[in-house]
Parts: C-alpha cells; sequence; structure tokens
C-alpha cells in the first residue's frame, strides 16, 4: 500500500471514529458541537487573514502574467485582448473565465507517444469538466446549507434546493403518510467528482509521482463529509428541528445542545471543522490566492509602457571608459585594443 494516500485515509478514518467516541461514548457532545466548530472558525477566519495579507504583501516589480496570445503592439496585428489584456477591462474578463469557467484548465493537454514513437498532443477535458463539477456542487451544498443557520430561510435559498431537489415520491393511505426524502443532485456529483479526483491521482502515475500526502488529505476529507451528510439525508434518522436548533444557537452565540442530535451529525460536523481548521495552511487556499496571482491579474503592457524596479537604488558603476582610462598602458603593452591612445 502507498504511504501518501493510506496516511491520509486512516487519518480521517480516526477523526470520524474520534468524534464518534467522544460524542456517544464519553459525552463530550459540547465539546464536539460548540467549542470544536468555535475554534475552527477563528483558525479559518484569521489563517485566511493572515494568508492573504502576507501574499499582498509580496512584491511584484514587474508584469509578469502567463499569457498565450498575441500582446497589444503595432495597429495591423490582431490583439488577443483577454489571452493577452493591456487594461484593466481586459483583466477582470479574464479573471470571470478562470474563476467561473477555469478557462486556463480548459486548455489542458496529455501527451502520449505512439507505435512510431511520434509525439502526439490531445485535448484533455475529463479534468477539466470534473473540477468544474466539484466546485459548483461544492458551491451549491454550501448555499444550501445556509437553512440551517437563517431563519427564515430566504427565498433565494428555497429555489436553488429546489432546483437542485429530485426524485420525491410519497406514499399515502388513510393512515400514514411516508415520504422519501428528495435527492439532491449537488451532493451525488461532489461525491462522483471528489472521487474521480482521488481515482487519478492513484493510478495516473505521472500525477501520483508529484502528489503528497497534503494532497489526499483534503479529497479523503471532503468525501467523508459528503458521505456522512447523504448517510444523514437517506439512511439515518436525524432530528432535522435539533440540529437546526443547535446551529441556530451557533450564529448567534448562544449554543444549546439538544439530546435528539445523534453521533453520526456529531461526526458530519467535527469533519467540517476539521476542514476549515486545515484550509488557510494547505493548498486550498487556491480560493482566495487565485485573486492575488501576478500571473493572472497584472494587464501585459510592457510594450507601451515602461516598469522600473521600484526598490533600486543608486549603485556606484566602473564604465568601460574609467576602466581603460585605469589600465590603458597595461592594455596597450598587452597588445590590446584600446579606443584612445596614450598622449
Amino acid at each position: 500500500m502507498n504511504q501518501k494516500y493510506m496516511l491520509p485515509l486512516i487519518a480521517v478514518f480516526l477523526l470520524m471514529l474520534l468524534s464518534y467516541v467522544g460524542s456517544e461514548v464519553l459525552g463530550l457532545t459540547v465539546f464536539f458541537g460548540v467549542i470544536i466548530p468555535y475554534i475552527a472558525f477563528v483558525i479559518f477566519v484569521l489563517g485566511f487573514i493572515r494568508k492573504v495579507m502576507d501574499w499582498s504583501r509580496s512584491s511584484v516589480p514587474f508584469r509578469i502574467p502567463t499569457t498565450c496570445g498575441q500582446q497589444k503592439s503595432l495597429p495591423w496585428i490582431k490583439h488577443s485582448k483577454i489571452e493577452n489584456p493591456d487594461n484593466s477591462a481586459g483583466v477582470i474578463a479574464r479573471m470571470a473565465l478562470e474563476i467561473f469557467c477555469f478557462r486556463s484548465l480548459f486548455r489542458n493537454t496529455k501527451h502520449g507517444l505512439t507505435e512510431g514513437k511520434t509525439i502526439i498532443h490531445s485535448w484533455e477535458i475529463w479534468l477539466w469538466a470534473f473540477a468544474l463539477a466539484f466546485h459548483y456542487s461544492f458551491l451549491v451544498v454550501i448555499l444550501r446549507h445556509l437553512r440551517f443557520f437563517l431563519e427564515p430561510v430566504p427565498s433565494c435559498v428555497s429555489i436553488l434546493e429546489f432546483f437542485d431537489g429530485f426524485m420525491r415520491i410519497e406514499f399515502v393511505d388513510s393512515f400514514i403518510q411516508v415520504g422519501l426524502p428528495g435527492v439532491f443532485l449537488s451532493g451525488m456529483v461532489l461525491v462522483g467528482a471528489a472521487i474521480f479526483l482521488l481515482i487519478r491521482r492513484i493510478l495516473i502515475p505521472q500525477v501520483k509521482y508529484i502528489s503528497l500526502p497534503a494532497d489526499f488529505f483534503p479529497l479523503f476529507l471532503i468525501i467523508a463529509i459528503a458521505c456522512s451528510g447523504i448517510f444523514m439525508r437517506y439512511a439515518s434518522k436525524v432530528d432535522i428541528v435539533g440540529i437546526k436548533e443547535l446551529t441556530i444557537g451557533l450564529v448567534t452565540f448562544h449554543p444549546v445542545i439538544p439530546e435528539s442530535v445523534g453521533g453520526a451529525f456529531y461526526i458530519h460536523i467535527f469533519l467540517v471543522s476539521v476542514l476549515l481548521a486545515y484550509f488557510p495552511f494547505s493548498k486550498l487556499m487556491h480560493l482566495g490566492g487565485v485573486f492575488l496571482s501576478p500571473t493572472r491579474n497584472m494587464a501585459s503592457n510592457t510594450r507601451a509602457k515602461r516598469h522600473i524596479n521600484p526598490w533600486n537604488y543608486p549603485v556606484d558603476i566602473h564604465t568601460y571608459e574609467q576602466y581603460e582610462d585605469e589600465f590603458r598602458e597595461k592594455m596597450i603593452e598587452a597588445g590590446l585594443p584600446v579606443e584612445k591612445e596614450l598622449t
């Protein structure tokens, strides 16, 4: 077994076991339901702000945008306004396409050799498709969960939940009504996309070689969070009213722990708390880093404007004229050419 992914997998299982034993056996429901979420949220906010501030203080004296199009130059040469923007409007358009459509990943290609040892390049769309599905489904899941933290529930959240759900089946007779909860597409897509990204890291040798345990841990963690949420919705009987009472109490800083909330919920909220606390110190911080990346957020106008290093300071230089004045006699004796003869 490869330790790169086995150790993170074991770590996630231990976290799940810890939260279940702590809440169900030891009775530490306040610790796992109140204290841990508050600590995780504080670490997330402070860590996120600190990371962004560190990036914002990084000096970028020159224009270094990554481009794949023609820079603006002569009037008769066609300018690629989005791929190589020269103004703020072009940068905003490029950033919007990058953030919402993963434009650079859309152009992803893979390389291989044919039987005749010919190098071929082919378009690789699956990584882009599953990455896009992963991020958007994760966003929808987060927005749907706002119904647990807001009262009354905003209409936009209800509309999103309506379009995200399908397949509601009800059996009604004169005495009893049994309803199966609607299946939310975003949760299923999130699990499927995360599993695809995980399998890709395990099965593709080149990707597996450059992958680290820090790349596998958040994937296992997100899959565990999604699966625990799906388990609570479709398999386990959880008290939704009690869960909302707990979450509203956390938001209003009047936490309460209903007795009807079971161990499955504490596993779920503990894993979410671990993800929040881990977020600012991991590669997941590309959420904030993409906005501060100088290779993306800078205009490429080096042909129109001269950019001078702002921290240049006066430096004593020794010109060639000074060098020749100092060594002219020795240069002539050595047969080296000089610009000025001895007078």
